[in-house]
């Protein structure tokens, strides 16, 4: 099957490369309302992309044409943002920040989740997350008139105890559980792990002759 995506409605866009392009990382962000309240939503639209400078990004969309959601709107009026990534433990927690609550009730209450004070910005970091990137905004790009693109400068990383050797820097993934988001309601865990070599092409091609 193709499918010419200028043919198909924007519903199905979604739908279609939501489903195959799986799983992605999920980013809870908090931010600060120019008034002092906290935000908490999560985004699936989200990677990191570079390292120098240390960069990330987030899509957002929009209630409505034109009508920013809190998080955008935070994001451009102070610049500054944390993402608190998700694990297994608190999935449910995160779950609930994605409730459509009205603007007087706090996620992070609602989801039992806690704040911690940042280092290098005025958003707190969700406690209870395995790890959490102070973000500051490095770009801001509207796409039309429903998603915008949120680049930021990574400026501090907080990792959980045990999770990480401060030597080699590297995850102990029996105790680091992220969750993937796939599409509609469903999720997948990170526990079946396999290792695949990247190998140099003098070590391939000794390989290919060998067979």
């Amino acid at each position: 099957m193709e499918f010419d995506l200028a043919t198909v409605d924007v519903r199905s866009r979604y739908k279609l490369l939501t489903a195959l392009v799986v799983p992605r990382p999920i980013a809870l962000v908090t931010s600060c309302g120019p008034e002092g309240v906290v935000n908490a939503a999560p985004y699936s639209f989200f990677n990191v992309f570079s390292q120098d400078p240390p960069l990330l990004v987030l899509g957002i969309q929009r209630k409505a044409p034109g009508t920013p959601k809190d998080t955008g709107r935070n994001i451009d009026l102070t610049g500054e943002f944390v993402v608190n990534l998700v694990d297994e433990a608190i999935a449910e927690a995160m779950n609930v920040c994605a409730v459509d609550f009205p603007a007087e009730v706090s996620e992070l209450d609602a989801a039992g989740l806690h704040l911690e004070p940042s280092r290098r910005v005025t958003p707190g970091r969700i406690r209870e997350a395995p790890a959490a990137l102070e973000c500051r905004s490095f770009t801001l790009l509207r796409i039309g008139l429903e998603r915008e693109l949120v680049i930021g400068e990574i400026l501090a990383v907080h990792v959980r105890e045990g999770l990480l050797d401060p030597e080699t820097l590297r995850i102990d993934y029996g105790r680091y559980r992220p969750i993937g988001r796939l599409c509609g309601n469903l999720y997948c865990r990170t526990g079946d792990i396999f290792a695949l070599r990247r190998r140099t092409f003098e070590e391939w091609s000794r390989e290919a002759r060998s067979e």
